[in-house]
């Protein structure tokens, strides 16, 4: 497409408008009854086999006029988000006074959230490399609403993670939340780490991993119940293992590249009569953004682990909390309405999993209002703490964190998730 290439200009756009190509297309459409119009390559197999048969059925042409249409209205919507998206001297405007967003039905789903509600799974126009459309289903039954919703937050989840020669990821959700993640040498070890964080919220989950999925690996996720499972690659010896498993629905997808996360560049989301649009929150915090305030500095050790805390608390619901340690989550709490009992919750989860927070790091998806929410977790036994900062009571939570003899190192940025 003409906008698409580097330098377009607002002048270069508006003259490759096409005028009389959409109007012939909208010309026999309307006149269906009497013309089939074919507006995609893929259906001329289909219209050749009935020709051959004799002719076109009305009910053919009807469903090519619709196509007809339908392709019309998505080149003239975006020519109209294109212009809607810009000023009279070229300059872009973020978010026009008017969008036109349009998706592609990919399935009718069997039932929404709830078995009462009807749904579909719909695709942008053009989805981005990496992201869940792009899957490729090797086997199991059919994804459910619920199925590709928790499955989404798994993989945007594991792919901000590097992906490495001698580095695995495994993300384990439930109900949108990752309950369990880890790093590790390979995919065994990765998922070992993630279910000891939490074995009983891991039953019927999501796992998602940033490498390929081997015969070691799959061994150990065959032994559980696992809704859906996701990988880049997997040998044929791990697909063996779980084709005795026909229900579970296995996702190959290709991780982003060239850096790219394949996210989208905008969030939606419907309210009464009403669309919140925002730009993603893709922010990717480096170790350089971090400012260490407090008297003691986080050892080398601690910032590895505060790094991989913060990625992890950016995907769980705020209020988020996220205990971690050696490369693993070893408490997660999740949206609650009281930073401090997310804060418990993580706490409790930790203990009936019987894992140590003694030495721990924690992240928190926001900052600490008050010093109670601090001292909750320093009592739970964590030594280091990162968090955005920029509560009118920082100077109280810094001090506290000084009086407790803990690291605590501010990122700025907030990560809300609701």
């Amino acid at each position: 497409a003409t906008v698409s290439k580097p330098g377009c200009t607002l002048e270069d756009a508006i003259e490759n408008i096409d005028i009389g190509g959409p109007a012939m297309v909208r010309s026999a459409a309307k006149n269906w009854k009497d013309v089939a119009v074919l507006t995609d390559a893929a259906q001329y197999e289909g219209v050749l086999a009935e020709l051959k048969n004799g002719a076109v059925s009305t009910a053919t042409k009807f469903a090519l006029a619709v196509a007809a249409f339908n392709r019309i209205a998505v080149y003239d919507g975006a020519i109209s988000d294109y212009l809607s998206a810009r000023n009279a001297d070229g300059s872009k405007a973020e978010f026009p006074a008017q969008t036109n967003p349009r998706f592609v039905k990919l399935q009718d789903l069997r039932y929404g959230e709830n078995p009462h509600q009807t749904a579909a799974f719909y695709r942008d126009m053009h989805p981005a490399p990496g992201s869940l459309v792009t899957a490729r289903q090797l086997q199991g039954k059919e994804l459910s609403y619920n199925n590709i919703a928790d499955a989404d937050a798994a993989w945007e989840c594991v792919k901000s993670f590097d992906a490495g020669v001698s580095s695995a990821t495994c993300v384990i959700v439930k109900h949108a939340n990752p309950c369990g993640v880890a790093v590790g040498s390979n995919a065994a070890e990765a998922y070992a780490k993630a279910f000891k964080t939490d074995p009983t919220s891991a039953f019927g989950g999501i796992i998602a991993f940033n490498c390929e999925l081997d015969a070691a690996g799959a061994a150990l996720v065959a032994k559980q119940f696992v809704e859906v499972l996701m990988a880049p690659s997997f040998t044929p010896e791990a697909l063996a293992l779980f084709a005795a498993k026909p229900n579970t629905r296995v996702l190959k997808i290709a991780l982003p590249s060239n850096g790219n996360l394949g996210r989208n560049a905008q969030d939606m989301k419907r309210v009464g009569s009403g669309l919140l649009i925002q730009s993603a929150d893709n922010h990717e915090l480096q170790i350089s953004d971090l400012k260490v305030a407090t008297l003691k500095q986080p050892t080398a050790e601690q910032l590895s682990d505060l790094m991989f805390a913060w990625k992890v608390a950016k995907y769980v619901k705020s209020n988020a909390i996220v205990f971690c340690a050696g490369g693993m989550t070893l408490g997660v709490g999740a949206g609650q309405m009281s930073r401090i009992d997310s804060a418990r919750i993580a706490s409790i989860k930790s203990e009936n999993a019987g894992l140590s927070l003694v030495g721990s790091v924690v992240a928190s998806d926001a900052f600490f209002p008050f010093r109670d929410g601090l001292d909750v977790v320093v009592d739970a036994g964590a030594t280091c703490v990162i968090q955005p900062g920029g509560s009118m009571r920082d100077d109280e939570v810094i001090a506290a964190a000084n009086e407790r003899g803990i690291a605590m190192v501010l990122t700025g940025v907030r990560h809300f998730r609701h």
